[in-house]
């Protein structure tokens, strides 16, 4: 596949610093400056959005990178405002990063009269002339199928596998890979595999929507390091009460290994009292100061997964070679020194 003219970057305000240090980590493989597009991004008093690009684009192909996570309205709609004036800006090709992707949990009608918003949100990015989504853990993988354009879903769990690696050396036959619920077998299990770990679920029952009114443990987990695996931590609610359940069948530490770290309303007071010994989430979404400053909250980047694989797309080669362990291993080997 012929290569179009030069891959630009172009952020919205979701999360900045993920931008930027995914236009440094393309400038280190390339060896030639990669930066930001030169634009504004910004309100209107009425708030409407508004976006003005100072630079040509004409011809080459564009990546914005923009998580859609709180507030979602807005970012989502800078996303569309974006992709907009770079198809009015006869831009060659436009693909949206999405580090997290917002309104995947409602992948699916639960009652009667709700909506399908996901399927909404896909529609809206098509028609705003996005050509190409590249997503990491989207909440529901069959949400690739709302769309009628190539969508690539880059994976939390290799980067996550390398982190386990490195921080548990000597422990690696204590471990065991938790899936807080049934619906998120299928993440742990792979996470288990790679680790070669056994595997426990969390079986949870609802009263209600955001309360968990009973858990039991399946697997046994006594004198184990148990590692909660899951795409998103939201209030934190059920993920504190699973650690409790751990450690009261007699886990010998609990550890969470989250994607998406939203973090809304008191979840950072909730982990930081918690019996966890540390929650690790990636810079999928921009971290609040609360966040950064939590002792045991620890953030691994994603920048070196995700500026390979915006390489790998305007190269025209393989993104799914970015699935395998053996391959991230390079691209991560600062951060994690003597992984092999």
């Amino acid at each position: 596949m012929p290569q179009l003219n030069e891959p630009k970057l172009i952020a919205g305000n979701a999360n900045l610093p993920l931008a930027e240090a995914i236009a440094r980590r393309m400038t280190m493989h390339r060896g030639v400056h990669t930066g930001l597009v030169d634009a504004r991004v910004e309100r209107f008093n009425d708030a409407e959005i508004f976006v003005e690009v100072y630079e040509n684009v004409r011809g080459e192909d564009m990546f914005i990178i923009q998580s859609t996570s709180n507030p979602a309205n807005d970012n989502l709609m800078e996303l569309l405002v974006m992709s907009d004036a770079l198809r009015r800006s006869s831009a060659a090709r436009i693909t949206a990063v999405i580090p997290y992707f917002g309104y995947a949990r409602q992948d699916r009608r639960t009652k009667a009269r709700t909506p399908i918003t996901a399927k909404l949100v896909a529609n809206m990015l098509v028609g705003s002339g996005i050509e190409r989504i590249l997503t990491m853990d989207l909440h529901a993988a069959q949400i690739q199928g709302f769309f009628d354009i190539p969508v690539d879903n880059l994976y939390a769990s290799p980067v996550f596998a390398l982190d386990i690696i490195s921080r548990f050396q000597g422990q690696m036959d204590e471990l065991m890979v938790v899936s807080p619920d049934v619906g998120g077998v299928a993440r742990a299990r792979e996470l288990a595999k790679r680790i070669n770990s056994p595997l426990s679920i969390v079986d949870k029952r609802r009263e209600k929507p955001g309360e968990v009114a009973e858990m039991n443990i399946i697997g046994e987990v006594e004198g184990k390091i148990c590692l909660i695996v899951d795409d998103i931590c939201d209030t934190a609610g059920t993920l504190c009460k699973a650690a409790e359940v751990l450690m009261e069948n007699g886990a010998k530490e609990v550890h969470a290994y989250i994607s998406h770290g939203v973090l809304s309303g008191p979840a950072v007071e909730r982990i930081t009292k918690s019996v966890m010994s540390s929650l690790v989430i990636t810079d999928s979404i921009q971290p609040t100061e609360p966040v950064m400053g939590a002792h045991n909250i620890r953030i691994v980047p994603t920048a070196p997964v995700f500026a390979q694989a915006i390489l790998n797309i305007w190269n025209g080669t393989s993104v799914s070679s970015l699935f395998e362990q053996d391959t991230l291993t390079p691209i991560y080997e600062t951060l994690y020194p003597g992984i092999r």
